[in-house]
């Protein structure tokens, strides 16, 4: 479950907890059971319609996709991700049904996925609101042509459903070294996180006793495997794979690592303040929006100097982390709670649906 379906989890669940009839469309490629968005959201009481599709079979995602909002006639369709603006969003719009997107970001993996995000930002026009993660991304979309009465910053919120273990039972559960001085990282193994970066950091650090740990799969692996042995620290680098219970798992690590190229607001940067964990991040995208040098250590972009720098002050000693722990974790409960979060996207769609205040929304999310 990476951001974007972290976000449709929250605000899903959140909106159903606020009496709206809320439905799920989900497009998945393999077994929905297995699937951990679809089991979270169903055990939460909201209805998922999972919509089993093979590689690129798009005519018949189209027709179900109508099927399913013919069947249930929303009043509004809130779609994630470009896929789902491109294919689905103008099936609602030709019934009728206003339709609302929200932008998380880029993820830069192919000149493919780089065609179908400019595509999509050609087509945002025709969404009666687009949402934007970060003051970043907003400006992006202004950029782009989009009316500014369409617009909605709106930044991400930690909706809490992840407990963190305890430090042992997390590092027992990672097979680390409980005596070791362990650097968290987690996300897609994909360019525009940074994993490269990371790793780039650590071999300047090979004389020290440290150990990275890396949770998530992607494209980049194999390259990733070639760079830990070339800077000398493979037997270091521990690649976990993609981890369905990676938020319970950062008090496994000493300090954890964002060292993304570009991001919209980051989930995962929540998800550490929430275990209480030292932060170190780039100040890419609605970062800066979420935490401060009085919650992390942030640093430049594509810096491998920098992030090391600053992950030897901590490992010394040099850089205390107490401080900006207690205060990461008392800005996460202060500033990204969900309340308000669910009121903006209530505020949206009250807006859409002729500014009746007084009329419950029902909401689609595809």
């Amino acid at each position: 479950m990476g951001g974007l379906e972290s976000v449709v989890v929250g605000l899903a669940l959140g909106l159903h907890s606020k009496g709206v009839g809320v439905t799920v469309v989900a497009i998945v490629e393999s077994s929905p059971d297995r699937n951990p968005v679809i089991r979270t959201l169903r055990a939460g009481g909201v209805p998922v319609h999972p919509i089993l599709i093979p590689h690129r079979a798009y005519l018949r995602e189209r027709r179900e996709v109508r099927r399913l909002l013919e069947l249930g006639q929303p009043d509004i369709v809130h779609t994630h991700g470009y896929r789902a603006d491109l294919l689905d969003a103008g099936i609602a719009r030709r019934m009728g049904i206003p339709t609302v997107t929200t932008i998380h970001g880029s993820s830069r993996m192919s000149w493919r996925t780089k065609l179908y995000e400019a595509i999509q930002f050609r087509l945002l026009r025709r969404f009666q609101a687009v949402v934007a993660v970060s003051r970043p991304l907003l400006r992006d979309l202004r950029r782009a042509g989009l009316a500014p009465d369409r617009i909605r910053l709106v930044a991400n919120a930690w909706h809490g459903l992840s407990r963190p273990l305890p430090r042992v039972a997390a590092r027992n559960a990672l097979g680390l070294p409980l005596d070791a001085f362990v650097v968290g990282w987690v996300g897609r193994l994909i360019r525009v996180k940074g994993c490269d970066v990371f790793l780039d950091a650590l071999g300047r650090m090979r004389h020290l006793s440290v150990h990275a740990s890396i949770i998530g799969s992607g494209s980049e692996r194999e390259r990733l495997d070639a760079l830990a042995a070339r800077y000398g620290i493979a037997d270091r680098v521990h690649f976990h794979g993609c981890r369905e219970d990676a938020a319970s798992l950062f008090r496994a690590f000493d300090v954890w690592v964002l060292s993304s190229r570009s991001e919209g607001t980051p989930m995962v940067l929540f998800e550490a303040m929430a275990a209480g964990v030292p932060i170190v991040a780039t100040r890419v995208g609605g970062v800066d929006d979420a935490v401060s040098e009085a919650e992390a250590c942030l640093v430049p972009p594509e810096d491998p100097a920098a992030l090391a720098g600053c992950l030897a002050d901590i490992h010394s000693g040099r850089q205390s982390t107490e401080q900006r722990v207690t205060a990461a974790m008392a800005r996460l409960r202060e500033q990204h709670g969900t309340e308000q979060w669910i009121e903006r996207h209530l505020e949206l769609y009250r807006g859409l649906l002729n500014g009746d205040q007084t009329k419950t929304s029902s909401t689609q999310t595809c």
